[in-house]
């Protein structure tokens, strides 16, 4: 983890700061340019070695390449589909091909394959960047101003996902409250790291070395208490990151999309997923959820059921290269289905203080029963359910 380290905080967070908000406005977009490029290169080379430097010369040539589209050109097409081919060739090359030798050793194996530095976040950036270049929905700005956007290293490795349209208002912003910045951001750190050591890491001594065999010896308890220990885990684990990332980005008096809030207290799975990586769930909504549904395929809202169903398998997909991600996005995507086939038939949901507390009660033990696909193959997962189910 980049964020617990001193070298993040004492080379690159407070200096930068620092320096941001005591320079004049033309250069503060230049000075996360330059600390954003050191903070890749530092932490590409460190954590990949020498593929750092081709993780490096990539993200060059996505940022170079973006910079020179032009409002309404055919080239952003372009971009857009060169950020997708380098994340599918770093992110899941080995997965495709292994899908096409499913019974047989896989000739096509990438063995050194590796994962740039940020790669599912920017990649998101740069498409965005790309697709809203087409559609006139952002200005280009100045390439200060794009370079801080793509650079800005507090959100580079785990979000949230910005939006160009938005975070160029608060870069042209003069900082002005700088107590009042530091004293949120700071909090807000302090926050998620308490997230990430009180809690997190301490569930993960249990919950990350769960294994078939270990499946198997379990008694049903054990099993419960993993699935409701994970889903806790992984909640401290990722909003802790998302809170240590806004509040650095709060020391430059800049504010970032908020990440999650209190998704688990929901009262049905939609408000769960606005309320659960919320930056995440945008962006899909944004560039997947609505080109799918405007291609009405079928009849009778079916197009809105494939449009959910296709959104949630990429969102699991997008979180990592394998078929029990695939199979926890579809698992949400039904859920979300079932959600909407259920208000389309009962119409407004009862505001009564039993009926939703039960709901509330009900998607956070739905979410949860599905957390055990986010983190086994399906193999082990298949035996972890029988075995809860089952004994």
């Amino acid at each position: 983890m980049i964020f617990n380290t001193f070298v993040y905080y004492l080379l690159f967070l407070i200096p930068s700061a620092i320096l941001y908000r005591q320079s004049p406005a033309k250069v503060r977009p230049w000075i996360i340019a330059v600390f954003g490029s050191a903070f890749f290169v530092y932490f590409a080379y460190s954590m990949a070695g020498l593929a750092g430097a081709f993780c490096i010369g990539i993200f060059l040539w996505e940022s170079i390449i973006s910079r020179l589209y032009k409002t309404g050109s055919r080239w952003c097409i372009l971009g857009i589909i060169q950020s997708l081919v380098f994340l599918g060739i770093f992110k899941y090359w080995n997965f495709f091909t292994g899908l096409l030798f499913w019974h047989h050793a896989n000739p096509l194996v990438w063995r050194g394959a590796f994962l740039p530095l940020g790669i599912s976040f920017f990649t998101f950036e740069f498409y965005h960047y790309a697709w809203d270049r087409k559609y006139n929905r952002t200005e280009p700005g100045t390439l200060g101003e794009y370079l801080a956007f793509i650079l800005f290293f507090p959100t580079m490795v785990a979000g949230p996902i910005k939006r160009y349209q938005d975070f160029l208002p608060k870069l042209r912003a003069q900082p002005k409250d700088w107590v009042s910045d530091w004293q949120i951001g700071i909090t807000r750190i302090l926050t998620g790291l308490t997230k990430k050591f009180a809690i997190a890491d301490l569930l993960s001594a249990w919950t990350d070395h769960l294994n078939a065999h270990d499946v198997r010896l379990a008694n049903r308890g054990a099993l419960l208490l993993w699935l409701f220990a994970y889903s806790i885990k992984i909640y401290a684990d990722f909003s802790g990151y998302s809170d240590i990332a806004i509040g650095s980005a709060r020391l430059f008096g800049i504010q970032v999309p908020e990440n999650f809030d209190w998704p688990y207290g929901r009262r049905n799975i939609q408000r769960f997923w606005a309320c659960w990586h919320m930056s995440l769930t945008r962006w899909l909504t944004d560039y997947v959820f609505i080109p799918v549904a405007r291609m009405r395929v079928g009849s009778f809202k079916f197009h809105i059921y494939v449009a959910i169903f296709t959104t949630m398998l990429i969102s699991g997909l997008w979180h990592g290269a394998g078929l029990h991600f695939v199979a926890w996005g579809g698992y949400h995507g039904l859920l979300l289905m079932g959600h909407k086939m259920w208000r389309d038939w009962r119409g407004p949901a009862s505001t009564k203080p039993l009926p939703v507390l039960a709901s509330r009660v009900l998607t956070y033990l739905c979410v949860t029963a599905g957390c055990a696909l986010f983190t086994m193959d399906l193999h082990t997962v298949a035996l972890f359910y029988r075995r809860l189910l089952v004994g």
